[in-house]
């Protein structure tokens, strides 16, 4: 935070933590199905990139893709991961939970919370599918979340910028937001919008991936099997977190900040 903003990039991988924090990265934010949006990764993932990388890594917690109305058992899970990851040297965690009609799950977000301490907490991208965002965000504040995640509530940080900057206005002008934590705008940040989504939210963190595909070294392929549903990733392709994106992105936030 020397120069007043955070990068926070999210990786499913080694080689990803790696070029991450290579590329100025300030946090990584460790998952797993990246396509589903970031499931809960591996430990032995986890204990690798700790190795691996100096900067704080943030693990996230969600047992499936999909919606986040969990079931007891799933909630089982939720619990047991983050167990583990606090075992395996996580620097913090990442979670979000919402009831059937929009709202955050204050019961469940307490109990995981309790669990997590005394870590740093970020409540994900689930932000974005609540009922009522303002709402939503002082409930997260008396939670004791040190920050959200969101695009606000829209399909990119681009085109949910107005309500980013209304929420951190919100966080500014709360009495009680001493010890919350920066707002950072996740969503399609890209080096052609970074400067312009920075510049109208205020925020002093933000959130990316910054992959590029690169060819796999398989010499033998057979194009005629694919190892998961038609809108996964391919075989012979390979994301990954690239320095050079991640170093021009943090030289477009320094200038602005």
């Amino acid at each position: 935070m020397d120069d007043g903003f955070l990068m926070e990039v999210c990786v499913d991988s080694v080689e990803s933590a790696v070029n991450a924090e290579r590329g100025g990265a300030g946090r990584i934010e460790l998952c797993a199905g990246l396509v589903e949006g970031g499931t809960t990764p591996s430990m032995g993932l986890l204990q690798v990139v700790k190795q691996c990388v100096r900067v704080p890594v943030f693990v996230m917690i969600r047992p499936r893709g999909g919606d986040f109305l969990y079931s007891d058992r799933e909630v089982e899970v939720m619990k047991a991961d983050i167990r583990l990851a606090k075992l395996h040297g996580a620097d913090g965690l990442v979670f979000g939970a919402l009831t059937e009609d929009g709202r955050i799950d204050t019961e469940l977000c307490t109990a995981l919370l309790a669990v997590c301490r005394p870590l740093p907490v970020t409540f994900h991208r689930a932000f974005d599918m609540v009922h009522d965002p303002l709402v939503a965000l002082e409930t997260l504040i008396s939670l004791g979340f040190e920050r959200v995640l969101t695009s606000g509530c829209d399909s990119s940080a681009l085109e949910g910028l107005s309500l980013i900057k209304r929420l951190a206005e919100q966080v500014m002008s709360c009495a009680r937001c001493v010890t919350w934590g920066l707002f950072p705008p996740g969503g399609g940040i890209t080096e052609r919008n970074l400067q312009r989504i920075l510049e109208g939210s205020t925020a002093s963190e933000f959130h990316c991936s910054a992959r590029s595909a690169r060819d796999s070294g398989m010499k033998f392929r057979n194009p005629n099997v694919a190892m998961g549903a038609s809108f996964s990733a391919p075989e012979y392709s390979i994301k990954v977190a690239d320095v050079a994106k991640v170093r021009t992105l943090n030289a477009i936030a320094k200038n602005i900040l």
